[in-house]
């Protein structure tokens, strides 16, 4: 039994030793890997070091200028909502005024047609009343003409028939 208690032993020693070993090229692989990612960074930074400092510079520059532009446009905006009331109540003010004058052009125009009726129903009256009883007269007048010409007619037919008659008799 001690000879298996020696053989585990140098097994375990064995196994610690290669542990050990694995650790330590774990240890060296982790540490080229770390200069390697501080070699990328610092060149990183040496890089966009520059590039920050002229966007910093730039952004420094134009800080005003967006500044100036933002508040000019929010003054030209409130001038332009301004003008737009004033133009609103221009328009509400002319829309109403035009209204009240077609409500007034309206009732102008309404009133001259209702005397022109007027006028007409009596020039209606005045005219065409003489008008239809001289027309009344004239066709009076001509029935008595046709019926003398008709009754004319009939004694000359009728001294026609007569004669007509005596010459059949005879």
């Amino acid at each position: 039994m001690q000879f298996w208690m020696e053989f585990f032993s140098i097994i375990a020693a064995i196994a610690l030793v290669v542990q050990v070993g694995i650790l330590i090229g774990l240890f060296l692989q982790l540490k080229r890997t770390t200069e390697s990612i501080n070699r990328m960074v610092n060149d990183l930074h040496t890089r966009i070091g520059p590039i920050l400092t002229r966007t910093q510079i730039l952004l420094d520059d134009t800080q005003p200028k967006i500044t100036a532009l933002v508040d000019d446009a929010s003054h030209v905006m409130y001038l332009a909502r301004t003008q737009a009331q004033k133009m609103d109540k221009v328009f509400t003010e002319a829309s109403d005024r035009l209204r009240g004058q077609l409500v007034r052009a309206d009732r102008i125009l309404t009133g001259t047609l209702e005397a022109v009726e007027d006028a007409g129903t009596q020039v209606r009256r005045s005219f065409l009343g003489p008008v239809q009883k001289a027309s009344a007269v004239v066709q009076g007048i001509k029935v008595g003409l046709d019926f003398l010409r008709s009754r004319r007619s009939q004694k000359d037919s009728y001294e026609e028939r007569m004669e007509t008659e005596d010459e059949l008799f005879i």
